[in-house]
């Protein structure tokens, strides 16, 4: 065979792997809403800039009748490419071939794509449809799995890992996307379960659909698995380069930087009458950050789960920052489990991938309640002070209004070593609300008064004069500057840059013990 042929082979077998999966399979596909795997990566990387590896690689299994069907690349397809300029590792499961069900040679391309990523230093992105394990190979799928799920647990605070949701995924499949850092789902297209509805009626005879079992809204909303939702393919994978603008490659280095065109000494004054004269009555968290940060770019995490506390991106001065507020507008602003789980979560992260944190507190208190405390709120409020108290990146608070309790000091309070503690004049740090503290403060004066109800008020009034303000907690240092509020946005950009070079170590140990 001369040259020529040898090349004109080469091109053949090319060209039979990029059409791995049949027309009519292609077709069913599209009838559903669904891209396929390559028309997914030519949307999620830079045009032209995708380099596939084991185009070639086939499935060595017999049984069955699977032995006469070998395609080429099988049931994945893996490789790197760009985004925005930067080197992104991916893998896109084929669902056109073989239901894009895992077998040895599915988990053995991902798993060498994952070694890649992590030697290199790169994000990855998996895009996940698939049937599930398959069935034909047995056990031997099973260890694939678990091979895959090493990778992403070795990998995880080493490189950013992001899971898309695709079609379906299902049984053990589910635990990749669980482990990685953020979970995108497509509404109506892809479902995350562990067993699908018919298990689920054959044993507990409870009647579910897909779409409320293991659907977008119910991950996002109901379990908290999922951290972005998208009306469509293009939708998510767009958000998935959006997403990782804010992000490093690698906890080896900080994010990248954009020069802004939002200028840092910007004064807010609409911030000034932000926060009513009512502490009863809400305002929205959301809309507070959004006149803080550069060009009001907000992207929230989680942003249909535990709606008490508001978590996500943006930048100041160019930088990115990582956001964490408590939201008057749902539940009061009070920390339940959920809320502290999601906070917690996103703390860890932005702490793994050099990104500093801002707090904004808003926080009456922990949500009181007989089902809180059996389902653990202690354990897992722990979680969110064990969080704060472990990073080491830069940690900026900002207190708005109410910060009361142990729910003042688990929201990186100067207790657990905020660098910086600016508090509003609206600012109230104390042990608890006015109210409470005047009922037990003074239970035996109110009761042996001749009007015990004009006596509570008058109390009140004078423990809101003494403690509903900033400045006890400022006498103590427990606030380190008392800001007009319309000043925040330059005041934290002053801060975050004096705070670039910060350094701190923990003690040496293998990990601390997170109460889980």
């Amino acid at each position: 065979m001369g040259t020529e042929e040898r090349i004109e082979n080469l091109r053949r077998l090319r060209d039979e792997a990029l059409h791995a999966g049949s027309q009519r399979a292609v077709d069913r596909q599209h009838e559903q809403g669904k891209l396929t795997a390559r028309e997914r990566l030519e949307l999620l990387l830079d045009k032209g800039s995708f380099q596939e590896m084991d185009m070639f690689v086939r499935h060595q299994a017999s049984g069955f009748g699977i032995e006469e069907k070998r395609p080429a690349g099988d049931a994945v397809i893996t490789g790197w490419g760009t985004i925005d300029g930067r080197t992104v590792f991916v893998f896109a499961e084929d669902f056109t071939v073989f239901g894009g069900s895992l077998g040895r040679a599915v988990s053995d391309k991902v798993v060498k794509v994952m070694d890649l990523a992590m030697q290199v230093g790169a994000p990855l992105v998996g895009l996940k449809d698939s049937g599930g394990a398959r069935i034909q190979e047995g056990v031997a799928s099973l260890a694939g799995y678990g091979e895959i799920f090493e990778r992403n647990t070795r990998a995880s605070g080493v490189i950013p890992q992001i899971s898309v949701i695709m079609g379906p995924c299902a049984g053990g499949a589910v635990y990749s996307p669980a482990i990685t850092d953020f979970v995108y789902q497509i509404v109506g297209t892809s479902h995350l379960f562990i067993t699908g509805p018919d298990v689920i009626k054959a044993v507990t005879a409870e009647e579910v659909t897909m779409e409320d079992l293991g659907g977008a809204h119910a991950h996002a909303g109901t379990s908290g698995v999922t951290h972005f939702v998208a009306e469509d393919e293009a939708d998510a994978l767009e958000q998935v380069r959006y997403l990782l603008s804010f992000l490093p490659q690698s906890n080896m280095e900080v994010p990248p930087y954009f020069s802004p065109s939002d200028p840092p000494d910007r004064m807010s004054d609409e911030l000034d009458s932000m926060i009513p004269d009512s502490p009863n009555q809400p305002y929205d968290m959301v809309d507070l950050i959004s006149h803080i940060v550069d060009d009001g770019e907000f992207y929230q995490v989680h942003e249909d789960f535990a709606t008490n506390i508001v978590v996500g991106f943006s930048r100041l001065d160019g930088y990115t920052v990582g956001l964490i507020g408590n939201q008057p507008a749902s539940l009061a602003g009070t920390l339940d489990i959920s809320a502290s789980e999601k906070a917690a979560r996103f703390v860890r992260f932005c702490d793994a991938f050099n990104i500093p944190l801002v707090t904004f507190v808003d926080v009456p208190g922990f949500l009181p309640g007989v089902d809180q405390e059996h389902n653990g709120i202690i354990r897992h409020g722990a979680k969110l002070l064990y969080a704060y108290s472990e990073a080491t990146v830069p940690r900026i608070t900002v207190i708005t209004r109410k910060a009361y309790g142990g729910a003042y000091v688990v929201m990186n309070s100067r207790g657990i070593r905020a660098d910086l503690v600016l508090a509003w004049p609206s600012a109230e740090i104390a042990v608890m609300g006015a109210q409470g503290a005047v009922n037990v403060i003074f239970r035996r004066e109110i009761s042996g008064a001749p009007d015990p109800e004009a006596k509570r008020a008058e109390l009140i009034g004078d423990y809101e004069e003494k403690f509903a303000n900033p400045y006890k907690a400022a006498e103590l240092g427990l606030v380190d500057e008392v800001i007009e509020p319309r000043e925040t946005r330059s005041k934290l950009i002053r801060a975050l840059a004096m705070l670039r070079n910060k350094r701190e170590e923990l003690p040496p140990k293998k990990h601390g013990n997170i109460p889980l």
